[in-house]
């Protein structure tokens, strides 16, 4: 019989009638991977939730051939030891291009050339690093010699770049890769990305170690009476723009936020503004999938300053009513990131026996 009102005005419903999806609890005896856990943890509540629904749309974006997947990478995640896992995100296939804060690709450069980074020992502060040489990052290390390293790798790069050849941050991530290729023997997200003709762009290029060691070869080249090289960073918007119209669909997978995410997101405001400016006859083009990990509320600014709700509204975005799908993890990177691309990368057959990958 359907329950009556009451006295207190409340029609009490039937989850089940209701078709409401039930959650269970999470039963360690029969989780056997990765895989097992984060659909397991799917089916819970909290961040453990968030991660089941981040490991299903990253899933989507990956079974879709029509998608073109973006990773956009803010924070000091090579040094944290992340890098093999986005070499397994672009090796796999699934991420065809990136676009990153510039001092994560230094510090992943340091990490394909063979150098290490270093647990922090809070015995030692702060100026007693400084005159050490040890350029603290949280609680890890970036060793003075290590970047001393990465200068002579770009010095290497520029010294063979022609005279009247432009620079842009794609240009040059694309020529490190070449010169791993070469001469790394361990893997490296540059390298990664060259053998997969994936493109990386760092639109804040100057605020970064290879921004830096850029500007000190220019001065190089100044002693040396040799031109300086031009950079131009509207060189990378205009190769991004170009790649992302050729699309037929859009994901982007978010790790953090700041410049990266939004340079990435403003693609679809540009294209927008080709059409209804008269620039060219373009339909709209927006981001099908979205997916962010990062541990920040909105007001924090850590987001961009913008949800993707918010996003819709920009004309960034396709909306859930139309088929867009989303998902959003408030959590640590390095916790949520590693069980979300194992999970997905196992569902889609990357880790075989005899691959050598674990």
């Amino acid at each position: 019989m359907p329950n009556k009102k009451g006295a207190t005005g409340r029609i009490l419903h039937d989850p089940v009638k209701d078709r409401l999806t039930p959650i269970y609890p999470l039963d360690l005896a029969k989780i056997e991977t990765i895989d097992d856990m984060v659909r397991a943890m799917g089916q819970t509540a909290f961040t453990a939730r968030q991660i089941g629904d981040a490991a299903d749309v990253l899933e989507a974006m990956a079974r879709d051939k029509d998608c073109f997947v973006v990773m956009t990478l803010s924070g000091a995640l090579t040094v944290a030891k992340m890098g093999l896992i986005f070499c397994d995100l672009v090796d796999s296939g699934i991420v065809k291009a990136i676009v990153s804060t510039g001092a994560l690709m230094a510090h992943g450069l340091v990490e394909a050339t063979g150098r290490s980074h270093f647990r922090y020992d809070p015995k030692m502060d702060d100026r007693e690093l400084f005159f050490a040489g040890y350029n603290r990052v949280y609680d890890s290390l970036e060793p003075e010699v290590n970047l001393d390293h990465v200068e002579e790798v770009v010095d290497h790069v520029l010294g063979c770049w022609g005279d009247d050849e432009m620079v842009s941050s794609w240009r040059l991530h694309h020529r490190i890769g070449q010169y791993l290729q070469k001469s790394a023997k361990g893997r490296g997200i540059l390298k990664s990305c060259v053998e997969r003709n994936v493109p990386v762009y760092v639109p804040a290029f100057t605020d970064s170690e290879l921004g830096i060691d850029f500007a000190l070869h220019q001065r190089q080249r100044k002693m040396a009476g040799k031109p300086p090289l031009v950079f131009d960073g509207f060189d990378d918007f205009e190769h991004y723009a170009s790649t992302m119209l050729a699309t037929k669909r859009m994901g982007i997978f978010t790790i953090g936020g700041g410049v990266p995410r939004n340079w990435a997101q403003q693609f679809g405001v540009y294209a927008e503004l080709l059409a209804r400016r008269g620039y060219e006859k373009l339909p709209l083009k927006r981001y099908n999938y979205g997916l962010r990990i990062c541990p920040e509320p909105v007001n924090w600014g850590g987001l961009s300053g913008s949800t993707y709700t918010e996003a819709v509204s920009w004309g960034k975005f396709v909306p859930p009513e139309e088929g867009g799908k989303f998902a959003e993890v408030f959590d640590d990177a390095t916790v949520a990131l590693p069980l979300i691309a194992a999970a997905v990368l196992h569902r889609i057959g990357y880790f075989k026996k005899g691959s050598g990958k674990q």
